[in-house]
């Protein structure tokens, strides 16, 4: 606000025409950042009572909290008033490298090849497939365009085809709560069936009769998918079959078919335990078969080949997994074989099963392989990839068979591409690589590469960097710090064309795979969750403190950035150290810890357990309150911030970054900035549509940016 009364003041002296600044301007001067009333609220357990003065904003039916929120829009937006040409500048070169009439490579499934396109000038995917040839015509499966015409938030979930081809079970979510409803489109005649199931995860699986749709509910309150019905054509969701019942609150449920399309599968799943239960998908009817029942810490996956099964599991103390393989009527754990043990050092994340090929996604020391395997024992290799800093994955590869392998490939520095190997010829195909428009972008004109940060108790801790050629490394360059670091998700050093609107003006991009994701194994998770969660806090920080004293940048140009669990993490740092950063972008963040981990009528909250620990049990709760963002802001310095959320957000809820504004506008002793978006149309995801979602990058680049002082 300082630079928007210095910019008056300047003009009232100097120039006559302050008569003419117009209304908006002035709003501008004179806008102070909200302050939203305290009411005492006592949330007590263990003979320990919190007060949270803010609590009342967890209500978005109360009129007073989205009087709030819009407020802190109108400060957010006149705040940023100075850069809205600079967010419209940032918004265009990022729209522009991106290809406007763009389309997916085509796969073929049963008789067809599908694609998904994008035309110019719009914002949604169009579905398309050509029955037999590459090259017949187009058959129109779904335009999303004009299925999102009436709303503010759209998304089409998932889509089923029957095994005739003459069916497509989809869903859609036009409120951004992930609650979807299923519908059934038949693809000869155009119709839409009357048959309508709400409330749904959006994805649904054909039994092998054309007519039987198999799909999961979830609660209407926690939001945690509970149920699998089966549901049979032309009848209302009422009379749809409740076929299983996952009563563990800390377990979700889930349905697919494998990809011989011999089975029905449901799978019941927490964070370290797993279940299946299989059926014919040729008798719908019958009953489903347990697997192998669950036993706490058994973590498998399945999938079907000929009279076996392949399963992926954590068996026998297998912390990085293996793969075994068992008789379809023996399935359980006590007939299965070891096909790829157990490596100390190497973490099987995937399988691919093909008539001849067994394919396996593993990570070592970081690095994603991909192993190919001959089912006759001839051949066992990896196909070669040569760089630290890259990213390799099994793509789409419903046929099984294929004699081709369909993956994707980038890296920090190379745009993303999907390529195909053949298994016979040994051969590899790009089929398309991104295209970088604008012409401004050249591969050679980046440098990427992995550094090590040592962390306070004496782990080596993983770095990816990527920046400009040109860029000193003499603490006086911007650098932006990105980790994540929770439920074992590896943050993989990808390519962004986004982010060249950073590198390009100077900033380095920095990836810390901390602990608490899985880039060194399983092992780095586990030591980074329940009660070594500190770990990521501290890892992220030990790694600051590595780039400044490498002189890749200093206190006073390094930004953080994180999302979701990892915007607890932005929360965590800037309460530990503050001092280290200059600007911090938080998006969607998780960070009112205690109290939503003891609200079990918030979503995802029971099967957040084997994660952060049961706060109902008095070691979780204390170490939880320990490090709990919202619960340990305190009177000190923060940096300069920007807080997203969406107001119908259904991972974190919008009033968790709500609050902890508040909370830190109340305490914070320095001028520094802090703002608050809040999206009103979306959910966790933010926007929509293709181009929407990157008005809200632009406008926490030119955050950033302006921070920096760079304005185009």
């Amino acid at each position: 606000m300082g630079k928007y009364l210095i910019i008056l003041f300047v003009n009232f002296i100097f120039d006559n025409s302050c008569k003419e600044i117009d209304e908006m301007t002035q709003k501008v001067a004179s806008i102070q950042a909200p302050v939203a009333k305290k009411e005492v609220k006592e949330l007590s357990i263990h003979n320990d009572t919190r007060i949270d003065n803010y609590y009342w904003l967890n209500d978005r039916d109360n009129t007073e909290v989205i009087d709030h929120l819009n407020a802190e829009n109108l400060f957010t937006k006149h705040s940023l008033k100075h850069t809205e040409t600079f967010q419209k500048d940032l918004f265009d070169e990022m729209k522009g490298r991106i290809k406007k009439d763009d389309s997916s490579v085509p796969y073929k499934l049963n008789g067809y090849w599908y694609i998904t396109k994008y035309e110019s000038g719009k914002d949604y995917p169009i579905y398309l497939r050509r029955k037999e040839f590459i090259d017949a015509k187009d058959e129109v499966l779904f335009d999303c365009n004009e299925m999102a015409k009436e709303y503010a938030y759209f998304n089409l979930g998932g889509i089923s085809i029957s095994p005739d081809n003459s069916l497509a079970a989809f869903s859609t979510d036009t409120v951004s709560r992930r609650q979807y409803t299923i519908q059934i489109k038949n693809l000869i005649t155009g119709e839409v069936y009357s048959d309508k199931i709400v409330n749904t995860t959006g994805s649904s699986t054909w039994a092998n009769d054309n007519k039987t749709l198999f799909y999961a509910m979830k609660d209407e309150v926690t939001l945690r998918s509970h149920k699998i019905f089966k549901h049979k054509l032309h009848t209302t969701s009422e009379a749809d079959l409740e076929v299983y019942h996952e009563t563990d609150e800390t377990f979700n449920t889930f349905v697919y078919k494998t990809k011989s399309k011999k089975y029905i599968v449901i799978g019941a799943s927490s964070t370290l335990t797993s279940e299946y239960r299989i059926l014919n998908a040729d008798t719908p009817d019958e009953a489903f078969a347990v697997f192998q029942k669950r036993v706490n810490g058994l973590e498998y996956n399945i999938a079907h080949y000929g009279n076996k099964f392949y399963i992926i599991s954590n068996s026998n103390k297998a912390t990085n997994f293996k793969v075994s393989k068992t008789d379809v009527n023996k399935t359980e754990k006590a007939y299965w074989e070891d096909v790829i043990p157990h490596r100390a050092s190497v973490l099987i994340e995937d399988i691919e099963i093909f008539k001849d090929y067994l394919v396996v996604n593993e990570r070592e020391n970081g690095l994603n392989k991909l192993r190919i395997i001959s089912w006759d024992g001839e051949e066992d290799y990896y196909l070669p990839f040569n760089s630290e800093t890259y990213t390799a994955y099994i793509g789409n590869n419903p046929d099984f068979n294929s004699n081709d392998l369909r993956y994707g490939f980038n890296s920090l520095i190379s745009p993303s591409s999907i390529k195909e190997y053949n298994f016979k010829t040994k051969v590899t195909e790009i089929k398309k690589e991104q295209e970088v428009l604008g012409g401004a972008f050249k591969k050679e004109n980046y440098n990427s590469k992995r550094v090590w940060a040592t962390a306070r108790d004496g782990v080596k801790v993983p770095i990816s960097l990527v920046y400009r050629k040109g860029v000193q490394f003499n603490g006086t360059s911007p650098l932006l710090q990105y980790a994540y670091g929770s439920y074992g998700s590896t943050i993989d050093p990808s390519f962004s064309s986004i982010r060249l609107s950073l590198l390009d003006r100077g900033f380095i991009y920095a990836i810390a795979h901390v602990r608490g994701g899985e880039y060194l194994g399983r092992d780095w998770y586990e030591n980074g969750k329940l009660l070594t969660k500190k770990n990521t806090f501290t890892d992220f920080i030990d790694c600051s403190k590595y780039l400044i004293e490498q002189k890749y940048t200093s206190k006073e140009h390094l930004h953080a950035y994180g999302g979701s669990a990892g915007g607890l993490l932005m929360g965590a740092i800037i309460n530990m150290n503050p001092e280290l950063y200059r600007g911090v972008l938080a998006a969607v963040p998780f960070v009112d810890v205690v109290t939503t981990m003891l609200d079990d009528t918030i979503p995802l909250t029971t099967g957040e357990y084997d994660e952060w620990g049961n706060p109902n049990e008095l070691d979780y709760y204390n170490y939880m309150k320990s490090y709990s963002p919202y619960d340990n802001v305190k009177q000190q310095e923060y940096p300069n911030m920007l807080v997203t959320t969406g107001l119908h957000d259904s991972q974190v809820q919008y009033w968790e970054p709500a609050k902890w504004v508040a909370k830190l506008r109340e305490l914070k002793t320095d001028s520094n900035t802090l703002l608050l978006h809040i999206d009103m149309d979306s959910g966790h995801g933010g926007a929509s549509g293709r181009f929407e979602s990157l008005k809200e990058v632009a406008m926490e680049y030119a955050f950033l940016l302006d921070l920096e002082g760079i304005h185009g």
